[in-house]
């Protein structure tokens, strides 16, 4: 896995995105997958970091420890809300707000995607929404 601290040339701002590796950043890049949360913009670029280097003694068992208990929660937490709630897909924005303004669908529960825009579209009209990390099941 690689880190990169990434930059939107629209709105400057500043993110950091992981990878499998360098070819695929460019992978993405190239088939335009990577845009801004704020501005959705694909101008997007790679900003010069330096690198994190950790030896053995930076990681201790407790801190491995603590990151298995978080992943194993995450998981629960995944497990339950694809048991208990209807995935919509990118159609989450569209379906929250029918969710919202139709009474009859008030028990609803829904989970899918939306850009960092919609759900700050959302948020104003008082429509609640959570983002919940979304961690593969595989461990890695």
């Amino acid at each position: 896995m690689i880190k990169y601290k990434l930059i939107c040339k629209e709105c400057e701002n500043i993110f950091d995105s992981w990878f499998s590796n360098s070819k695929e950043y460019e992978k993405l890049k190239n088939k335009k997958y990577l845009n801004c949360h704020i501005c959705g913009s694909q101008k997007i670029e790679k900003t010069l970091m330096a690198p994190n280097v950790l030896n053995s003694s930076d990681i201790n068992s407790k801190n491995v420890n603590k990151i298995k208990e978080i992943k194993s929660k995450l998981r629960e937490f995944k497990k339950f809300i694809k048991d208990n709630f209807k995935y919509v897909g990118d159609n989450f924005a569209h379906e929250a707000r029918s969710i919202h303004y139709n009474p009859k669908k008030k028990n609803k529960a829904i989970y899918g995607k939306a850009s960092q825009k919609e759900i700050e579209d959302l948020k104003l009209e008082g429509i609640k929404t959570e983002e919940f990390p979304w961690i593969d099941d595989k461990e890695n």
